[in-house]
């Protein structure tokens, strides 16, 4: 099973994006645990400056905003 964190703010551009990982996942049947992480500590630990970003078992795959295609092809 993988382990996706969504690294977001709090703003709405952010949450849809959240929600749109978690969307793909559940409609795609991708074995996964999708966690929305908006603690900025445990933020900084992933080493990104800019907000949303998605995190896939611990390593960096995506900085900003993705369309649902593009999260697809990542998430797969």
């Amino acid at each position: 099973m993988k382990q996706i964190k969504v690294l977001v703010s709090s703003c709405k551009c952010n949450q849809k994006f959240a929600s749109l990982v978690e969307q793909v996942v559940k409609d795609n049947g991708i074995d996964a645990q999708v966690e929305r992480v908006s603690d900025m500590m445990e933020i900084m630990q992933h080493d990104v400056m800019s907000l949303p970003a998605l995190v896939v078992d611990g390593k960096v795959v995506a900085k900003g905003a993705k369309n649902e295609a593009e999260l697809l092809a990542i998430l797969k």
